[in-house]
């Protein structure tokens, strides 16, 4: 167990890091800020020389692989971090420099028991990307056939999980300020923080959702999955098919390659949607690095790491919300709120629906360059407020996913409409679930299972059942034992007194 004076003496480092690219100014500055929190900051900051301009990205990076993945995490939520924070983290770099090659066979030839070359003809030393969790080299299989290896950086489960402790502690102790933090549920935050960053973690997991979006993928011809080798795949090794292909963040490579522009925005909506809808598994880690466009005009995606899965009652009220949305039938996503338990019963359906419409009404039917989305953002976290909506970490990814989504396809076609876009999809979609073939469909299964129930229920009689909605159980939290709010101000004073001492040390040793 992690002692409290660690936590505190890992956040100082991290908050002195932190103010010296002037990423604590919106802390302290923030009326929400616990005092103790605010003090805290200034303590990380104290004798530090602080720029005018946050770089909250660039502090991320020079803490390290985990505030990487965190920040990553943290540019979803601006009603949490701030809106400027957020745009500022959403431009985050995961590039990092390499791990020594030494390293890397050394864990190739030790996950599979065998030589490197009895495994790859070829292998490149030097690696075509290094990100936090992993860096991938190009290769050539001993049948011939050209690969992509990932493999995990050395070390990098110790180091996430030591700072994934300590993001638990502090997530504790400011969720028990209550009021605005307890509402944004930062515990929830993090553990659904640490459940990507575990999936991240197991690239044979990684390549098991990667082969499972090839097969669903197969309904939509534009967009292609590239196929695993399993014989060369492990928990700490993925190897897949290589891919030759335009990054789509590069316009105007693509328009010399001839490649049409508009299509290919059309088909990165669809496939979304098809992946968060149709099927409730979808890629949630769409930026432009992880996507290409090949020579015959589909769409590939690489980096299946972070991968989102919504059930079929949510996928229907996502489906529902969307398309009211766009054809604005606000009441009716008003309902969907109150039925999926997102919106507390004694608020008014009402009042929400024409809150709705106030957030609403500005952007239908404007295409994507006309909308501003931090204003759009601003009016949705304002009603999240006012009718004291909880945080869904469910949704955390696909509200992510969205968004970048958004951002990769209005990069390659700025007139596109992702509304007009997604609604013939959305309403086919509807139709086929929601019409009375569904619905007869949906009654029997619901018959069967009831009747399968009857035993159980009837020996469980006299427990309780609390309505689940549509969201999954959420992760599991860990027991902390929270600070008396009087003790804080000793702790944070007793980290300053190490520093100091520790200084000192290192002064005289010199």
């Amino acid at each position: 167990m992690t002692s409290t004076v660690t936590h505190l003496w890992r956040l100082l480092k991290w908050g002195r890091t932190l103010a010296r690219h002037g990423a604590l100014r919106g802390i302290e500055e923030d009326s929400m800020t616990p005092p103790p929190v605010r003090r805290l900051a200034r303590l990380a900051r104290f004798g530090a020389r602080v720029p005018r301009t946050p770089d909250y990205a660039a502090a991320l990076v020079a803490i390290g692989p985990a505030a990487i993945k965190l920040g990553q995490a943290l540019s979803t939520r601006p009603d949490l971090v701030g809106e400027k924070a957020a745009e500022n983290l959403s431009q985050l770099q995961d590039d990092l420099p390499p791990a020594p090659f030494a390293k890397i066979k050394r864990t190739i030839e030790t996950s599979f028991g065998a030589p490197l070359d009895s495994l790859y003809s070829e292998f490149d030393e030097e690696p075509v990307g290094a990100a936090s969790i992993a860096q991938v080299h190009r290769a050539v299989t001993t049948d011939g056939r050209q690969v992509a290896v990932k493999v995990l950086r050395p070390g990098i489960e110790e180091e996430l999980t030591k700072a994934i402790e300590t993001y638990e502690w502090a997530a504790a102790h400011a969720e028990a300020y209550g009021g605005e933090l307890e509402r944004l549920r930062p515990r929830l935050v993090v553990a659904q923080f640490k459940v990507w960053t575990a999936r991240e973690l197991d690239l044979q997991r990684e390549a098991a959702s990667a082969s499972e979006l090839r097969e669903n993928m197969v309904a939509e011809p534009g967009y292609y999955v590239p196929e695993i080798d399993w014989r060369r795949t492990a928990r700490r090794v993925l190897t897949l098919e290589w891919l030759n292909g335009i990054k789509l963040n590069d316009r105007e490579a693509l328009i010399q390659a001839g490649q049409d522009c508009h299509a290919l925005a059309e088909t990165l909506v669809r496939a979304f949607l098809r992946q968060a809808v149709v099927d409730g598994f979808f890629h949630a880690d769409l930026h432009h690095g992880n996507l290409f466009a090949l020579k015959d005009g589909r769409i590939a995606a690489i980096d299946f790491g972070i991968m989102g899965r919504i059930d079929r009652r949510a996928r229907i009220w996502l489906a529902e919300i969307l398309y009211g949305l766009i054809t604005g039938n606000y009441r009716r996503v008003a309902e969907i709120h109150f039925e999926a338990q997102y919106v507390p019963p004694h608020h008014n359906v009402q009042e929400f629906a024409t809150a709705l419409r106030a957030a609403g009404e500005p952007i239908r039917g404007l295409p994507v360059k006309d909308i501003s989305v931090g204003r759009m953002l601003e009016s949705l976290f304002a009603i999240t407020r006012d009718f004291d909506m909880r945080t869904q970490p469910h949704l955390l990814l696909l509200q992510k996913t969205m968004v970048m989504n958004e951002g990769v396809a209005t990069a390659l076609d700025p007139d596109i409409n992702m509304w007009e876009t997604a609604e013939p999809f959305l309403r086919d979609w509807m139709r086929s679930e929601l019409g009375p073939e569904a619905y007869y469909a949906d009654r029997i299964i619901e018959v069967v299972r009831a009747f399968k129930k009857i035993p159980e229920l009837i020996e469980r009689i006299d427990e309780y059942y609390p309505p689940s909605g549509a969201a999954p159980p959420p992760p599991p939290l860990p027991d902390i034992a929270v600070i008396e709010r009087r003790n804080w101000w000793g702790y944070g004073l007793a980290g300053l007194i190490g520093a100091l001492a520790s200084a000192a040390a290192l002064l005289l040793a010199r």
